[in-house]
């Protein structure tokens, strides 16, 4: 009983100085993004946010993202994904000094969505039998869930930055479909709560999400795209249980034409 309450309040620790260091990057490159708002944007050709000509571009990029859960139960979890991201600059450029931007609606759709989630062994089980439950013998769930993810709605603010580098900070919100109901649930230890009949997920999940990155501008009509974005996981259940991942953290890296 003693090793495992040690046990417990050492993972308890080990969750909670991950949450706080993944705090303090993404504030960090907050913060970046903001002092480099703050500063006036120089004329840098290279950079197409800085122009006035009015024309409002597209993007169109490809990306590779990957995190992991920071919660106490889902620190195990990780997160691989490539996809495409796609996105309109609606507006010109307003604001005051240095939240100076534009808006832009964007997509992003990844054919390629991987969770790689802790093993472990689960009993489906039911009222019946001489001894009152009858539960089928021991199978393993868990592990890699392969599926995809579409997020429709992006609103992201683009600010206009200096030389060539441009900040942004984004919300919005998506969906996940997965091969197999996720995240697996049950147990041990076996009870009809956690392991009867009605005790499934659901291969459905939305995902709320907020984030912030920046630009690098190789030349008017390229960059190349770094983020942070903060996601949960939940299928507003849609399954019979609704343990979802309260929150992740997940990093990202692309390539994006301009036009």
């Amino acid at each position: 009983m003693e090793i495992g309450r040690v046990t417990k309040n050492v993972r308890c620790l080990t969750v909670r100085c991950l949450t706080r260091a993944v705090g303090w990057v993404v504030v960090l490159l907050a913060s970046a993004g903001f002092a480099a708002a703050q500063t006036p944007a120089s004329a840098d050709s290279s950079n197409p946010l800085h122009t006035a000509s009015g024309h409002l571009p597209f993007e169109f990029g490809a990306l590779v993202q990957s995190g992991f859960g920071v919660t106490e139960s889902r620190n195990d979890f990780k997160f691989l994904m490539a996809g495409v991201h796609a996105g309109k600059v609606l507006t010109g450029n307003y604001g005051p000094g240095p939240l100076r931007g534009n808006f832009e609606y964007a997509v992003e759709v990844f054919p390629l969505w991987q969770s790689y989630s802790p093993k472990f062994s689960r009993e489906m089980c039911r009222l019946g039998g001489e001894s009152g439950v009858a539960c089928s013998a021991p199978y393993t769930v868990g592990g890699t869930f392969t599926g995809a993810s579409i997020t429709p709605i992006l609103l992201r603010w683009n600010f206009v930055g200096t030389g060539r580098v441009s900040p942004w900070m984004q919300g919005g919100g998506g969906m996940i479909w997965t091969n197999h109901k996720y995240p697996a649930f049950g147990g041990p230890p076996y009870n009809l709560n956690n392991d009867g009949a009605n005790s499934d997920t659901s291969v459905w999940n939305f995902t709320p999400q907020f984030g912030v990155g920046a630009h690098y501008f190789i030349n008017p009509r390229r960059s190349i795209d770094f983020g942070a974005n903060a996601v949960h996981i939940s299928s507003s259940s849609l399954g019979d249980k609704n343990p979802g991942i309260n929150a992740s953290v997940q990093f990202s890296v692309g390539y994006t034409w301009w036009r």
